[in-house]
């Protein structure tokens, strides 16, 4: 199944034609009259899926929800459905994340591309996420002496330098910036950068 979608929304009938037409795509859907009911729901943040999302739904409106699954951690892209295009809320909501904002009436085809886009985005947010705790599983497994030669190496200090600062020698420093490479499992001083960079260990202008 190519994943999971939450039609929020509470014209009945638009979430019937909606479900209709994605399920004809091959995706799953659950609807929903009220962004509450969403709320009340169980959302699997670990299927890939998306919201979309209606902006003037009453009671708790599009973007409020959005600040509420937002802050409750979930990271399901949000696609917001609009039957007036409205600037400021649109610039808010897309200023907080929203994966796109779609007006009705919409075309199967602008529906299912940005379904799609938003779905790639998960997908690649995932596995960066899931880059990073490699990363840090590997950074877990340095020695303290091993985690001190990572930060000099990183910040583009040279065998000597470190060697000094460390108040040791330049061979062990060798055999310490080996052991680096080898734990954090990279070839060459730009990956290592780039991971430290990735695990805000330095900032982009630090080395």
């Amino acid at each position: 199944m190519p994943g999971l979608v939450h039609v929020v929304d509470d014209d009945e009938s638009f979430r019937t034609a909606i479900e209709r037409r994605l399920k004809l795509a091959g995706y799953e859907v659950a609807t929903y009259a009220s962004a509450l009911e969403l709320l009340e729901s169980a959302l699997d943040d670990e299927q890939a899926g998306c919201i979309l999302l209606d902006v003037r739904i009453p009671g708790l409106s599009g973007p409020d929800l959005q600040a509420r699954l937002i802050a409750s951690g979930s990271t399901l892209p949000i696609i917001f459905l609009t039957g007036h295009a409205d600037t400021p809320t649109t610039v808010r909501a897309i200023k907080a994340g929203a994966e796109d904002f779609l007006t009705k009436p919409i075309s199967s085809e602008q529906l299912i591309d940005a379904i799609e886009r938003a779905l790639a985005g998960q997908r690649a947010a995932r596995a960066q996420r899931s880059r990073l705790e490699t990363f840090r599983a590997h950074l877990a497994t340095l020695t303290q002496r091993e985690r001190q030669v990572f930060n000099l190496i990183v910040r583009g200090r040279i065998n000597k330098q470190i060697a000094h600062e460390l108040g040791t020698t330049e061979r062990t420093v060798k055999a310490h910036r080996h052991q680096v490479m080898e734990k954090m499992q990279v070839h060459s001083l730009a990956e290592l950068v780039s991971i430290a960079e990735r695990l805000g260990m330095i900032g982009a202008n630090e080395h």
